[in-house]
């Protein structure tokens, strides 16, 4: 009796349990399925049809359209013929909604960088600090020529601040072509807002070792900072590298300065650079950044592999300057550019193009900054602004053919000063 008792309680337990297990799969089944019909309805939502009343969003469909449209055009060539450049891939809704007569103030500083697809998870750090016009211009060659095209359009799909804000420009060999991605759904799959397309590209993130593109494919830095400068209107344009932080608040700080004080059209507003080690927080304001500096935590840019080239900027000037109100934008000092001085600046958008002939590693800014110098400009360094690249740059993190480059661009930049003195036949500066 007991013993029957006892196998009457297993044989519930056990039925319980056997309920409970179905009920799970039935639920996981269910999930499945929801999750399924998700992706589905997130894909239809990316590349529905083109009738903006059919499914209720016109602004994504017109988005969609845009970009259908810059991908039909093939893009233009570049002057080398090398490369096929897709300006304006996915334009920005600041941007399309510039018309004449507008509120002059608000385009009056833009910000432009140039990136490989590896390094594009940086935007999204990049516009917590920058909420204003931002060009980027981005390099893909094989495969990721796809891969760009569909993240970026994704990225201005799902993220609002980058519909906003952002303008992407497209640059690939000339032999190769971008093509809408309404067939690579293996790009897609799994994204369902910004935060899941950031974390996509974060798995192509340091796919190469700075220049190391594979193919031995040539980085055509300086043609992508002239693309991204193209790409806006404003007035002053501020050129970094994707991976470099500007200070906090410079884009109403600088617009309150020029009204204060109007520019002269002669003049560049130098932005000292630093580099920070990779776990510490990128400082916002000139103390925090002097704080760190003081303690070795942040250092000049450049400074084990080639402090000659940032020494100029006179830091110890600049650290030690008084500043009266850190939220008022100033000049501090004005230099005049010495070899081999290659300083980050906000210039107006008349200031020579940088010179496409240099790829790769080695003299591509620092020819620019020469032109400025012999064509008059004169460097006035900001009191309280600055940028900052993310981790300490060292020797041994570069490709194999640095040196290499370095040296084949030497022989470019011997070659390009002379060309100077033909280009500007009366000015008595030189490089």
């Amino acid at each position: 009796m007991h013993l029957s008792k006892k196998c009457s309680a297993f044989k519930v337990v056990l039925s319980a349990l056997l309920i409970v297990a179905l009920l799970q799969l039935i639920y996981l089944s269910f999930l499945s399925k929801f999750h399924g019909k998700q992706q589905r309805y997130r894909y239809s939502e990316l590349f529905g049809g083109s009738g903006g009343k059919k499914n209720g969003h016109p602004e994504k469909n017109t988005r969609k359209e845009r970009l259908r449209y810059s991908l039909s055009t093939g893009g233009i060539f570049d002057n080398s013929g090398q490369y096929r450049v897709y300006k304006n891939l996915i334009k920005s809704e600041y941007t399309t909604n510039q018309k004449p007569g507008s509120d002059p103030s608000s385009n009056v500083l833009a910000l432009a960088t140039h990136t490989t697809i590896n390094n594009l998870h940086h935007l999204e750090s990049l516009l917590e600090r920058w909420h204003n016009p931002l060009s980027v211009a981005i390099f893909a060659h094989g495969q990721d020529v796809k891969f760009a095209t569909a993240l970026v359009y994704a990225l201005s799909f799902f993220c609002p601040q980058i519909q906003a804000l952002v303008d992407f420009h497209l640059v690939c060999l000339s032999g190769e072509m971008a093509s809408f991605p309404e067939k690579d759904r293996e790009h897609f799959a799994g994204l369902e807002d910004c935060a899941s397309v950031f974390s996509r590209l974060e798995t192509h993130r340091d796919k190469y070792k700075n220049y190391a593109i594979s193919g031995n494919i040539s980085y055509p830095n300086n043609l992508l900072r002239n693309v991204a400068r193209g790409g806006t209107e404003s007035s002053y344009i501020l050129v970094i590298d994707i991976d470099m932080m500007p200070s906090a608040d410079l884009h109403q700080q600088f617009l309150a300065m020029i009204m204060r004080r109007e520019p002269a059209s002669d003049e560049v507003f130098v932005l000292p650079a630093f580099e920070i080690r990779h776990a510490r927080k990128m400082p916002a304001t000139k103390p925090e950044l002097v704080q760190l500096y003081q303690v070795g935590e942040v250092r000049p840019f450049y400074e084990e592999l080639c402090a000659r080239c940032q020494a100029p900027t006179n830091y110890s000037q600049w650290v030690n300057s008084h500043v009266r109100d850190t939220d008022t934008l100033e000049v501090a000092y004005t230099l005049t550019w010495v070899d081999p001085w290659e300083p980050f600046y906000i210039g107006p958008h008349t200031v020579p193009l940088y010179d496409e002939n240099f790829k790769q590693y080695g003299f591509n800014r620092i020819s620019q900054a020469c032109e400025l110098h012999v064509a008059g400009y004169r460097f006035s360094v900001l009191s309280s602004a600055f940028v900052v690249h993310r981790g300490f740059k060292i020797q041994g993190e570069f490709h194999a053919r640095k040196d290499e480059e370095n040296k084949h661009n030497r022989v470019l930049f011997r070659s390009f000063k002379e060309g100077l003195k033909t280009k500007y036949p009366s000015s008595n500066r030189r490089c």
